[in-house]
């Protein structure tokens, strides 16, 4: 593993190399020259290797971390915690982990500017990573795109919101791979009319459904960030998990990464909705042939479960207008946006009179000639 991201410089001019998404490469800003992840993480493991004193003392480093962490047994290596800074914002709390190199004006949660650096710590590793696919041009021109057409957004906000300062921030997720068992039991009916001289006469017969069964689900996503309003991060999914990598620091530069502040146990009520509501769509499907179907009673329970840590790409912009936070998020893979806009209640009003008057004087019209 390489020493720290901080050392990730281009072997041709010594300058950072940043990962960019769109090529998959490390590219270096000052001499072009691009290179593969695995060459990167190669050369460095090399000058790591070289220097014996400084393994042992990354050994003796790395048993302590895994204690600390034994839950998940998952630990970052010393040197990489050791060239890394952590961003704490003391208005809503968030921790954000860089490399060196990598600036954080404001926070990408709430806005605040003033974000201090610190050095970072530690904490638990994430197992897997999806890499930033898409750059910070293409998520500017989708929030400007996001603008367009929304007649009622105040011109102001637009002028003032700060769009430029969107960020990339890999947020915590836990990955859930579950077993559930479950049963549900359906009132159904058919019904069939007809006429008999006067009168039109239905007849319903009712039926007791019971079905039973058990689904394997693989990978259900929850963030693991108390700062990320789940609903943002629900509505930019999916995720396409054939972009799913190994974790490496070589991901990291350039973009911010959260650290998780929502365990395992706490995300299991999340999960298990996902997982409950799946499993009785899919009972229901099997339910055929009936005029209606209604749902009596079920019960549904997780059977087995298996927890990965995974950090998901997102490119966020914070910004407050008229005393209001308004957050945007959109999927650093796949460019699926969602974001708060606020409301000129001037043009609301002007737009909702210019169709409710015209729609009174023709009913008073009418009226009158009645």
């Amino acid at each position: 593993m390489a020493t720290g991201i901080t050392t990730y410089q281009c072997p041709a001019c010594t300058a950072p190399l940043h990962f960019v998404g769109e090529s998959g490469k490390l590219e270096c800003d000052y001499c072009g020259k691009t290179y593969e992840v695995a060459e990167i993480e190669r050369l460095f493991q090399e000058k790591e290797s070289a220097s014996a004193a400084a393994q042992a003392k990354a050994e003796a480093d790395l048993d302590k971390e895994k204690t600390a962490a034994e839950e998940m047994g998952m630990t970052w290596d010393a040197q990489e915690t050791a060239g890394m800074k952590s961003y704490n914002c003391p208005a809503c709390g968030a921790q954000l982990i860089c490399d060196a190199t990598t600036a954080a004006s404001s926070c990408p949660y709430c806005g605040n500017p003033t974000v201090a650096p610190g050095q970072f710590a530690g904490g638990l590793r994430p197992e897997l990573v999806i890499p930033f696919k898409l750059d910070k041009q293409a998520a500017i021109a989708a929030l400007k795109q996001y603008y367009r057409g929304k007649k009622f957004l105040p011109k102001a906000f637009s002028d003032q919101n700060h769009i430029e300062e969107i960020q990339g921030v890999y947020v915590p997720f836990w990955l859930c791979d579950c077993q559930v068992e479950g049963a549900a039991t359906y009132e159904a009916t058919n019904s069939r009319s007809w006429k008999e001289g006067d009168y039109e006469i239905t007849e319903t017969d009712y039926y007791q459904v019971d079905r039973s069964g058990s689904l394997g689900f693989a990978r259900i996503p929850v963030d693991a960030s108390t700062k990320m309003p789940d609903a943002h991060m629900d509505a930019i999914e999916p995720y396409d998990y054939s972009g799913l990598k190994a974790f490496s620091t070589a991901y990291l530069p350039g973009f911010l990464a959260d650290v998780y502040d929502v365990s395992q146990q706490e995300s299991m009520p999340r999960i298990e909705t996902r997982a409950h509501n799946s499993m009785g769509a899919e009972l229901q499907k099997t339910v055929q042939g009936y005029g209606t179907v209604h749902v009596q009673n079920q019960s549904f329970r997780i059977c087995r479960a298996d927890m990965k840590y995974a950090l998901m790409p997102v490119w966020m912009l914070s910004t407050k207008w008229n005393g209001q936070n308004f957050l945007f998020a959109m999927n650093g893979q796949t460019g699926k946006l969602i974001g708060d806009l606020p409301v000129d209640k001037g043009k609301y009003l002007a737009w909702f009179a210019g169709i409710a008057l015209p729609l009174m004087a023709l009913i008073l019209g009418g009226w009158f000639l009645l």
